[in-house]
């Protein structure tokens, strides 16, 4: 419903100053103008044109990665089960920071943070809605926009999770770490304990989010550099 391709942009920096990198940050139409299935398929073009013109972008596509944080981390791993499911570009890792992942609204999470903190329960269910319209919680819903909603994680990229304790996705991202486990793929899960959502923005300056955002970069380059 809103951002743009420059929010957030500053931490992603760090990956092309540290490790050299190549980051591309495409848009996709917003919602409620545009709903589902644009901004996941405006995604997924961004991923196709990326693997097409790979070579002068100086992309090495055997080291091709999908990240997001909040509704971009549910797009990134829409995203991989997409690449999976068309035969599309082939992924080393999808990186999930504080995922939006389930419309459904059935976690605990889910009602414990109502009316309080960054995105709350109304927030979330105002964002799904904008999205799906009459499709919101009904079974047309698709997993390439809701990802909790995939029966197969199997053969999907090694995924990192990063979530907040005191959030409302911090049960979905658990869920959807743990269903990967459970059909052979990897996941790393971290759970930051007392981190709200998108803490390693709104308070960069602390402990915990410098935590985070090292503890994420190592990922990073032991995906991308080693």
């Amino acid at each position: 419903m809103f951002g743009d391709r420059f929010s957030a942009l500053g931490l992603n920096l760090d990956w092309v100053e540290r490790i050299g990198a190549i980051l591309i940050s495409p848009e996709y139409r917003l919602a409620p103008e545009f709903q589902d299935p644009y901004a996941r398929e405006d995604m997924y073009a961004s991923l196709e044109w990326t693997a097409e013109n790979a070579e002068r972008l100086g992309v090495d596509l055997d080291r091709l990665i999908v990240a997001g944080a909040s509704a971009g981390g549910g797009l990134a791993a829409g995203m991989a089960l997409a690449a999976r499911d068309r035969g599309g570009p082939k992924l080393r890792g999808q990186l999930l920071i504080y995922p939006m992942l389930d419309d459904r609204g059935i976690t605990a999470s889910t009602n414990q943070f109502d009316g309080i903190g960054v995105w709350d329960r109304v927030s979330n269910e105002t964002g799904w809605q904008a999205m799906l319209g009459d499709d919101y919680r009904t079974e047309a819903v698709l997993p390439y926009i809701a990802p909790s909603r995939a029966h197969d994680l199997s053969d999907l990229p090694p995924a990192y999770i990063d979530v907040g304790s005191a959030e409302i996705f911090r049960d979905e991202a658990v869920a959807y770490a743990s269903a990967l486990w459970n059909d052979g793929s990897e996941a790393e899960l971290h759970v930051w304990p007392g981190g709200f959502h998108a803490f390693d923005i709104f308070a960069a300056h602390t402990h915990l989010a410098q935590g985070m955002i090292s503890t994420r970069m190592a990922w990073i380059e032991k995906v991308l550099a080693d």
